[in-house]
């Protein structure tokens, strides 16, 4: 669902822009509350894997392919506003080096895929929670009910947004119909993907998943024959000293391996935006994308001529770029954290 340039005119791409700023800037004050030891190396993470799986185009109908968002898949895993900053890095470097997602569209863009996804599929997600049992089934169970909904959700963010200032005259009506028809589709695979990331993390560390923090029971101890909860910092540290080595080890062998190799086989149909936007008439004004040069350019090497090799190494490239930027900028909010919540403190867990 990246917009190109010239799908919306300069006004509104200039507000979007600003509305997207001011988001990131409240994400990146968020974050400190969400990131800790051992969750801000594996906020990087998540945002190269969202890179990788990006790649992994689906068919959904006819001619049409299909991709994960992730906002959904991030906001679960490290939190909501760590969430927002993981695909608005994913967008941006998709933007710099592979020309994917205009640079004057940048804020429409971070507006529609980054924060739209990721508010309506976590309050969704928490709002399941509070109905559900509290288990591991749920917190996968809510994961695929959120990501659905977020995908048609982002849909009828973007209809607004070409309806307020779409550079083509087409009629609302169709474009909202098409766009959510398609985009429904694409939240099943979206759904899927989640559910099985997020039900894979929790089988193994759901100390590691935001979204499913508080889901153990408390730790019990036997005090003069009767069973009393043991004292939050008990019940913690054993958790707490946990490696995350083994994850992210994990983690990283996947995203290479999906980008690098597994995107080679992905559906070559146009997503649903472009499919939309061609049927439409919406793409009339597309304008060149000021990074058409780079030497990654529609994720290709320049000057590689085997497509597979190409691909893989700019996958690869992608992934290695995406965790670095990724784990740059988290490590920075960690750094700053809040003066009330130091480094090392305990945090209370969020109850499912």
């Amino acid at each position: 669902m990246h917009v190109p340039d010239g799908f919306i005119n300069a006004p509104v791409s200039a507000v979007a822009g600003v509305v997207a700023a001011g988001a990131v800037a409240v994400s990146l004050r968020g974050a400190r509350r969400e990131l800790d030891e051992r969750t801000a190396p594996l906020a990087g993470l998540v945002a190269a894997f969202i890179f990788a799986v990006q790649m992994l185009n689906f068919p959904v109908a006819a001619g049409t392919s299909g991709h994960l968002l992730g906002g959904a898949l991030a906001a679960i895993l490290v939190g909501p506003y760590t969430g927002v900053l993981c695909i608005s890095v994913v967008l941006l470097m998709q933007g710099i080096l592979f020309a994917d997602g205009g640079l004057t569209a940048l804020g429409v863009n971070v507006l529609d895929m980054g924060i739209t996804t990721t508010v309506v599929a976590y309050a969704l997600f928490r709002g399941l929670l509070g109905v559900l049992p509290r288990t591991r089934r749920s917190v996968t169970a809510a994961s695929f009910v959120a990501a659905l909904v977020s995908v048609p959700a982002a849909a009828c963010v973007f209809t607004l947004i070409y309806w307020i200032g779409g550079t083509t005259d087409i009629p609302i009506g169709k474009v909202f119909t098409a766009m959510v028809g398609v985009h429904v589709l694409i939240g099943i695979g979206e759904a899927v993907i989640t559910a099985l990331t997020v039900g894979a993390v929790v089988a193994v560390r759901p100390d590691l998943v935001h979204g499913a923090r508080g889901l153990t029971a408390p730790l019990k101890l036997r005090v003069d024959g009767e069973l009393v909860d043991a004292p939050a910092r008990q019940s913690v540290a054993p958790v707490a000293a946990r490696s995350t080595r083994g994850i992210r080890i994990t983690g990283l062998v996947t995203a290479l391996v999906l980008a690098g190799f597994v995107s080679f086989y992905a559906s070559a149909s146009p997503d649903g935006l472009e499919k939309v936007a061609a049927d439409q008439g919406i793409d009339k004004k597309t304008e060149e994308h000021a990074a058409k040069d780079s030497p990654l350019a529609d994720y290709g090497v320049k000057d590689v001529s085997d497509a597979r090799i190409s691909g893989g190494l700019a996958g690869v490239i992608g992934v290695g770029a995406t965790i670095l930027v990724g784990s740059g900028v988290f490590y920075v909010v960690r750094r700053r954290r809040t003066p009330d919540a130091p480094a090392g403190t305990p945090r209370t867990e969020e109850t499912v």
